[in-house]
């Protein structure tokens, strides 16, 4: 039970924030959470890939830019219901996820993660080409996705409450995913890769499939994202939003699922908090997430397992 304490107070603490007596400042508070809930998302889908199957992506934002990018082309079509827009998403992601990690898988390490890094930034140029939806400038929505032709997520109340409904449900499919047996032969391959091919295990195999759930969970969150935003950008598909990802999840604590969730909310508040002390930021930023990078060895959640072992002592 003690492995759930802490997830469940992050779920009851996003369930209860909208209803907080916040004034003026609580319109501005569900942004940042709704935000930070999204990229907990992408953050969680590649903790999958991270944590369960020790696929460090660099290039994982692809598939949020897919997420994206389906949501932009559809509306331009004047095509936007969730039963469109979300199976075009997933496939979009898996049709792009399967060829691309079975060629990234036969490659370990270094090569592995400049692959992915690689097929990111043919996606990101691919992007930004896109004339008709806007090249480098991006595309901005003439409508949100409708959900049985509701216009749910047009209204910030119920942006926040889908986005949390679907994180608690990727959430919930990625912890029974890692307790299977599936997870569990996932996370021998990370830890001994020729013992588990011994056993008669096909490590391309899990770690192919880790990728295309991983890819396809990224893409439901650029969904959530251009809807937020009102925008589709080939920025979203950048290295560098590929790094925040991955910086997320080893801020959160690699393969703790719920840590990618607090890093996501950490990194979120942090850029926010010192974007208005300074427009240097950065400068600020880049060093404070080397130290805690050093210092919190088990990430966010290393720190709320270790408050819960001293309780029980």
């Amino acid at each position: 039970m003690r492995g759930w304490v802490l997830p469940a107070a992050i779920f009851a603490a996003l369930a209860v924030l909208p209803f907080l007596p916040l004034g003026a400042q609580s319109g501005f508070v569900m942004l940042l959470a709704t935000r930070a809930m999204i990229l907990g998302l992408a953050a969680l889908s590649l903790d999958l890939m991270l944590g369960g199957g020790g696929l460090v992506s660099f290039g994982h934002a692809a598939f949020l830019g897919l997420g994206a990018y389906a949501v932009a082309m559809l509306d331009a079509a004047g095509m936007n219901d969730a039963l469109y827009v979300v199976p075009a998403a997933l496939g979009a992601a898996v049709a792009f996820a399967l060829p691309t990690g079975a060629i990234a898988l036969r490659t370990r390490g270094v090569n592995y993660i400049m692959i992915t890094l690689a097929f990111a930034q043919m996606l990101f140029f691919a992007f930004g080409s896109l004339a008709d939806y806007g090249g480098d400038d991006g595309y901005t929505l003439n409508a949100h996705t409708t959900i049985g032709g509701v216009r749910l997520l047009a209204h910030p109340g119920g942006l926040y409450a889908a986005t949390l409904l679907l994180l608690l449900l990727a959430y919930a499919l990625c912890r029974v995913l890692l307790a299977s047996r599936f997870g569990r032969a996932l996370r021998g391959v990370r830890q001994n890769r020729a013992r588990m091919q011994a056993l008669g295990y096909d490590p391309f195999a899990l770690q192919l499939a880790a990728t295309l759930i991983g890819g396809a969970l990224c893409a439901l969150a650029g969904v959530l994202l251009v809807n937020q935003a009102e925008f589709a950008s080939p920025a979203y598909a950048s290295w560098q939003r590929s790094g925040d990802l991955l910086m997320m999840v080893i801020l959160g604590g690699v393969g703790s699922l719920h840590g990618a969730i607090l890093g996501a909310a950490a990194v979120v508040a942090l850029e926010e908090a010192l974007s208005r002390v300074t427009e240097h930021w950065p400068l600020i930023y880049g060093p404070l997430l080397v130290l805690a990078v050093i210092f919190l060895r088990g990430g966010l959640a290393g720190i709320g397992a270790g408050i819960g072992k001293r309780r029980d002592a």
